[in-house]
Formats: C-alpha cells, sequence, structure tokens
C-alpha cells in the first residue's frame, strides 16, 4: 500500500506538468482517480495493437470547447476506431469550420445575450449568424441526399452515412480542423441516434414537410454498432460526461453479450438522480455492460476540460509520438 505524498516544487524539475501528473497517483482522492484511469486507458491502447476497438463518447459541450481539437487529434491519427455523440456533437464541429466560437464570461447577462444575437454554452459564445452560416451550407446536402435517395431506391441513409457525407462535404471550409472530415477520411463510424436532436434535425424537419421521402434509418445504425461491438476481440471505451452517448456504446455491448473490457468515464455527474450521466462502476457492473475488473475500469470525477488533456498527454499522445515515423 502506497504512502500519500504530494508532487515537490524545491526543484525546478519538480515543477513541471510531468513531475506534478506523476505525484497523481499518491495525491489522493481525485488526483489518484485520473492516475487510475490513465492506467487503464494505457492498457486499452495495448490491448489495440491485438485487436481492441476503442470507442470514444462524448457530448457535444465538448466540441464547443477546445476539447474539440483533442477529438480531431485523436480521430486524425486513428486512435479511436467508433465515434458516438449527440446532434449537437455533430453540427457544432462542421460550424466551427464556418465561423468562429468565442470565449466569453459565466456571468454575462442572458438578456442582453439574447438581444445582441448571441447563442452561450456556459462561457462560450455561438453568434446567431454562425447557424445561418450553417444552414446555407448543410441544406444543400440534404436535397442531394434526397435526390440520391429518390434516384436510387436502394439507398437508405442512417446518421452515421450522413455524417459522413458531412464530412466530405465540409472540404474547402478548414476542413483539417473538423474531426468528422478526418472520421470519414479514415472511415471512422460516428454513430448518433439523436441526429434529429439539434439544428440539422429542425433544417430536416422544415424540409421535409414540403419534400417528403427523405428517409434517415437508425435501426439499421444500431445494427452496425452492434457488428462492430460483435467483431472486435475487446472492447475499450472512453466516455467525457454519459447521457446516451455513454448508454448507446455500452448498449451495444449488452446487446452482444459483451461488456466493455476497458471502461474510463470522466464526468461531474453524481448518483443521487440515477443518470447515466452520474452512474457508478457498480452500477454500471450490475447491469452487466463493463467489466468486474477493477484494473481495467476508472472514473473520474471531474470536469473534462480540465480532466481530458492531462489524461492524454498521458496515454495517446505519448503512444502517438513513439510510433509515428521520424521526419527528415
Amino acid at each position: 500500500m502506497a504512502t500519500v505524498s504530494g508532487p515537490s516544487f524545491a526543484t525546478p524539475a519538480g515543477s513541471t506538468c510531468q513531475s506534478i501528473l506523476d505525484s497523481f497517483p499518491t495525491l489522493g482522492f481525485e488526483a489518484t482517480s485520473l492516475a487510475h484511469a490513465i492506467n487503464v486507458v494505457n492498457e486499452m491502447i495495448k490491448a489495440k495493437e491485438d485487436g481492441c476497438q476503442i470507442f470514444l463518447t462524448y457530448t457535444s459541450n465538448l466540441i464547443s470547447s477546445g476539447v474539440r481539437e483533442i477529438l480531431r487529434f485523436l480521430t486524425e491519427h486513428r486512435l479511436v476506431d467508433g465515434i458516438i455523440s449527440t446532434a449537437g456533437g455533430i453540427e457544432e464541429d462542421f460550424i466551427k469550420c464556418l465561423a468562429k466560437t468565442y470565449v466569453g464570461d459565466f456571468s454575462l447577462d442572458g438578456v442582453t445575450l439574447r438581444k445582441q444575437g448571441i447563442n452561450r454554452t456556459g462561457n462560450l459564445l455561438v453568434p446567431n449568424n454562425n447557424y445561418c452560416a450553417f444552414e446555407d451550407w448543410f441544406m444543400p446536402i440534404v436535397k442531394a441526399m434526397h435526390k440520391e435517395q429518390e434516384e436510387k431506391k436502394d439507398i437508405i441513409w442512417q446518421p452515421s452515412t450522413v455524417v459522413e457525407r458531412m464530412g466530405h462535404e465540409i472540404q474547402g471550409h478548414s476542413h483539417e480542423e473538423a474531426v468528422y472530415y478526418w472520421a470519414a477520411h479514415h472511415k471512422i463510424p460516428v454513430y448518433c441516434p439523436s441526429l434529429t436532436d439539434g439544428s440539422m434535425g429542425d433544417m430536416m424537419f422544415f424540409y421535409s414537410i414540403a419534400n417528403e421521402g427523405l428517409v434517415v434509418d437508425v435501426c439499421s445504425d444500431m445494427v452496425k454498432i452492434c457488428d462492430q461491438v460483435a467483431a472486435a476481440k475487446k472492447i475499450g471505451v472512453v466516455s467525457l460526461g454519459g447521457g446516451m452517448p455513454k448508454h448507446h456504446i455500452l448498449n451495444a455491448c449488452e446487446a452482444e453479450g459483451k461488456v466493455a473490457d476497458f471502461f474510463v468515464n470522466i464526468t461531474t455527474g453524481t448518483p443521487w438522480d440515477g443518470s447515466e450521466s452520474g452512474a457508478t462502476l457498480e452500477q454500471d457492473i450490475a447491469n452487466g455492460r463493463i467489466s468486474d475488473d477493477r484494473n481495467h475500469i476508472a472514473k473520474v470525477q471531474g470536469e473534462a476540460t480540465l480532466v481530458f488533456p492531462l489524461l492524454v498527454a498521458k496515454t495517446f499522445a505519448p503512444y502517438w509520438h513513439s510510433k509515428k515515423p521520424a521526419s527528415n
């Protein structure tokens, strides 16, 4: 059993971020939980080389934040094998290719922002014009998909193929910044059973009033994710937040009679309301969705913009740098 100890700032070497992170295993509380999560992810990455499929799940607010750049890094370099997010987690990635999101303040007055035509996500500010730009870009894609479906009766769009199409279509609009450009480029499936729960859904709804016949089949995507889970030798899940994205991958595991062999959840949720976001590891074990091997599962109570960069800095990033070809 380790003795509790923290970082030492007595020397310059002890003051580095690396040294501080190295002290987390014995620091206690959630620092120790994060250190355990880092170990689990590193084991997950090792298992990936032997056929483990890693699924990344996150809520839309994280795409709105600068965590998007980390998600893009993981996708660009094929460090994950599948993504599950919400409608906002899809559209905000493309919106940021078309217009800027700004850092504001949590205390800004809501009435004033409304009058100025500015939306907010916490302390992030999104002008209404951003959504207008997204509509101008997205609606021709909807019309083209509908036309293709009408002309080729065997085409049935799925949420994952809609996102893939958008990933290809964003080329020419700062596309290399987009998570889903890289997902489409590398054929990493992006699952979003709640595709209509956002600006995209509003546009498809109003379009369908005047133009009947566009079909996006959510059920066939459920088959697709279950087939991916079934084919994997092992399953790893890194879940930022909870809700639908977390539940969707764990439900696919359960449907295939499997569990997530490696599981890390970073969340601010608490268990007292019975929510998916706050579910304890013990609850997920009881529901038959994650491994009961405590060395392969971890939960960190913390806000993802604080925790996730630290986790990636000690896991995926050094792994990728160790494997990438040396530059000339």
